[in-house]
């Protein structure tokens, strides 16, 4: 990982024009870059409203409101990336042929779009009707090797589950990203930061948690993204309940001197416990 790596967390509320959202994102990572930062994470559907609040009226609806991968949102942040020279990960409702999947395309400073990380657990609960729109991701936990070091990607739901959080710090991510939409009052207070100072500290890796903001419909979206080192504290958090940019800068050297790397990877046994998970 680049030894003084600056990420920037672009937290911003979704209209009902997505070429607007579009621009104000756009905008956010120019400012964001600007102020020294050199990996930019977006919310989850960062440039659409959170439409699997509601339950979809037929799949013909759904495929209408998908974008592909490579296309015209994910085109727009690759030159973007390639002109400021900073790496961007965003999230999108992608369709791919008849199917459709919550999405994290990653690109590199350089504009290549590095690969995409598509969502593997789908929630289907009150408020986020996801099994309607969300095919599970096929591409499992993979870890991008970018200009500013590897990449882990962690969308939403997926956070929940250590499976997936321990995959990607065995595959030896230095930072995962996690999109997320969360709303005010989901989970107990300090819930959503204890669950992932937990995940960096087992694990080894800087946490970056973005999260959508503003009311929509039913949903009020809290915001307080923020940022873990891979001991376990929080180093950096946007503000509650409004637009914001948190940027935050990223020691390496708390990667090596991690007791996840210094002793829990190594000491790990799985040839005792392989078959205790189903």
């Amino acid at each position: 990982m680049n030894p003084d790596l600056k990420v920037a967390l672009i937290q911003q509320h979704a209209g009902s024009d997505r070429r607007s959202n579009l621009e104000r994102g756009l905008a956010a990572v120019r400012s964001a870059a600007a102020a020294g930062a050199q990996l930019l994470c977006f919310a989850e559907l960062a440039f659409d409203r959170f439409f699997p609040q509601r339950r979809a009226s037929s799949r013909e609806q759904s495929l209408r409101l998908a974008e592909t991968v490579p296309g015209p949102t994910t085109d727009a942040l690759a030159r973007l990336a390639r002109e400021l020279n900073v790496t961007i990960v965003g999230n999108l409702f992608e369709r791919d042929g008849e199917h459709t999947y919550d999405t994290s395309p990653v690109i590199d400073a350089d504009g290549t779009l590095l690969g995409k990380t598509r969502m593997v657990h789908i929630a289907d609960f009150e408020g986020f009707r996801e099994r309607d729109y969300y095919r599970p991701g096929d591409a499992g936990a993979p870890v991008y090797d970018t200009a500013c070091g590897r990449i882990g990607v962690a969308i939403c739901y997926d956070r929940h589950f250590p499976e997936y959080m321990r995959a990607l710090g065995l595959a030896r991510a230095d930072v995962v990203l996690v999109p997320q939409a969360g709303t005010v009052g989901e989970w107990p207070a300090g819930l959503y930061e204890a669950e992932l100072r937990v995940a960096a500290f087992q694990n080894g890796y800087f946490v970056a948690l973005c999260n959508r903001v503003g009311r929509e419909h039913d949903l009020d979206f809290a915001g307080h993204s923020f940022v873990c080192d891979p001991h376990g504290e929080i180093i950096g958090q946007a503000k509650a309940g409004e637009d914001d940019i948190l940027i935050c800068r990223l020691d390496a050297s708390r990667l090596a001197d991690s007791p996840a790397r210094r002793h829990f990877l190594g000491d790990r046994r799985p040839e005792v416990y392989r078959d205790w998970f189903g």
